[in-house]
């Protein structure tokens, strides 16, 4: 595998990683997790050593030590920093997700500047119930008495939304009308993805339990690709955009059956 000049070395914050650590972070990206016993078995070096490797590679920000081990959660970037970006636009596909919504009916919506949007679109005082895994969603469905079912977890600081055991068990014991998710990228090959592996479990749940499911996305979105799909191409009802794809997207996005709304 390539040495210093691969993954991990993007920023000038960052840790100079060694070729043993470079090479475990690779492994890392490509399988989402790693065991300490298999990683050892790997690079033949010490459990202790590995456990030194894998508190550098924590300091990148792109893995985290677990108990006997370390997954990869990517690049987040906080709420506040993908909030200025696309205003206008992510406003657009707000006010046309919402528009899909039906009195009485049972939503999810999840976490991201995008998919706020479609919650302040509601109106005051809509009967619909809306089950959420955003803190920032539930608060500005709060504000508007919207009923509005939070599914508790553990909270991720960056996007202040709640993952884990706790969430996929609530969101799995229900079942809704419809679903408005937001994603990282979208491409041909990996479908729809997401940076966090914790968020794009949930993702898929959501998917599951729901009767229709909406990605929300700006255009910059289609072909863009990270490193968790929870969905293949295919796998949605529609995107809501704000702008017409080109020739070559609509026809991948009709031969998957997906339709496409624009804001």
């Amino acid at each position: 595998m390539s040495g210093g000049g691969g993954i991990g070395n993007g920023s000038g914050s960052a840790p100079a990683l060694n070729e043993r650590q470079q090479q475990m972070l690779e492994r890392i990206t490509l399988g989402g997790e790693a065991k300490i016993a298999e990683l050892r078995e790997a690079f033949a070096v010490t459990e202790m050593t590995i456990r030194r490797d894998l508190e550098k590679l924590e300091a990148t920000g792109l893995v985290r030590r677990t108990f006997g081990g370390a997954i990869y959660v990517g690049r987040d970037v906080a709420l506040q920093e993908r909030a200025g970006h696309m205003i206008e636009e992510k406003l657009r596909i707000g006010r046309a997700a919402a528009a899909l919504v039906r009195p009485g009916e049972s939503i999810f919506i999840d976490g991201g500047t995008t998919t706020i949007e479609v919650a302040r679109a509601l109106p005051a005082g809509f009967d619909v119930t809306v089950v959420t895994n955003a803190m920032n969603v539930a608060l500005e469905l709060v504000a508007k008495q919207v009923p509005v079912l939070v599914t508790g977890g553990t909270l991720l600081e960056s996007t202040s939304s709640l993952v884990g055991p706790v969430a996929a068990q609530t969101l799995s014991g229900m079942a809704f009308d419809r679903a408005f998710l937001g994603t990282t990228g979208v491409s041909a090959q990996h479908g729809f993805s997401n940076s966090n592996i914790y968020e794009a479990e949930v993702k898929k749940l959501a998917i599951r339990q729901a009767g229709e499911t909406n990605v929300v996305l700006d255009h910059t979105k289609l072909g863009a690709k990270v490193l968790v799909s929870f969905a293949p191409l295919g796998g949605v009802t529609r995107i809501v955009t704000d702008r017409a794809p080109d020739a070559a997207w609509s026809r991948l996005l009709a031969e998957g059956g997906v339709e496409v709304l624009v804001g």
